[in-house]
């Protein structure tokens, strides 16, 4: 069996979805025959940092909300992350664009290093607050999952792979993606969200049954 996910790094519930998906194929008996690929999207292509301004304070000035209303919002995704054993610091998160870090995923997919890369990536982003466009940074997080700074750089410091995120994501556009995370398993059935485990492992045992 094979599950497809469209996620971008700075989506809560794409890191929250995972979580769910993983505790079901944890109790999934053919959970050895399963392969996961990770695919590109981007929540926000025209993001950057902004210095000094929390991930909070910009998307409280991005969606012209107040930044109580946001951190409260916020709050309720954190305490979601909390009972699947996720640690998320929205307060000091930092907003930033993804492309890059995109870019660093599909050569770390073509090295074997896909998953465990997207894995810290999130990680970095939610937990750690790193600033996930910054070379040294994205240089870094690939070094701990067994990609070498130097390949990383020579990735980052061209245009390696932008046609491979581009195509990721008008994939994703092409089959009605409307948000992520995305989950097709064998090509035919999708499940839209960071939906309970419960949802993912009747997914499982539905399409291994149709196998």
């Amino acid at each position: 069996m094979k599950i497809e996910i469209w996620s971008d790094f700075v989506c809560p519930f794409c890191y929250i979805g995972n979580k769910h998906l993983e505790d079901a194929l944890a109790e999934f008996d053919h959970a050895d025959d399963v392969e996961i690929e990770y695919k590109s999207y981007q929540l926000d292509p025209t993001a950057k940092y902004l210095p000094g301004k929390t991930m909070e304070e910009t998307l409280s000035e991005l969606k012209g909300m107040p930044l109580e209303q946001v951190k409260q919002m916020n709050k309720q995704v954190e305490r979601s992350a909390e009972a699947v054993g996720l640690t998320f610091n929205n307060d000091t998160a930092k907003y930033t664009n993804t492309f890059d870090a995109h870019r660093l995923f599909h050569f770390a997919k073509e090295v074997g290093k896909g998953n465990e890369l997207d894995e810290r990536l999130k990680k970095a982003y939610f937990t750690d607050s790193l600033l996930i466009s910054d070379f040294d940074t994205l240089t870094a997080l690939a070094d701990e999952v067994g990609i070498s700074k130097e390949d990383a750089r020579i990735v980052l410091e061209s245009n390696r792979y932008t046609d491979e995120v581009n195509a990721e994501i008008n994939e994703a556009v092409q089959i009605g993606v409307r948000g992520v995370p995305f989950f097709v398993f064998d090509q035919k059935y999708t499940v839209s969200g960071a939906q309970p485990k419960e949802i993912f492992t009747k997914t499982l045992e539905t399409v291994w049954a149709d196998k």
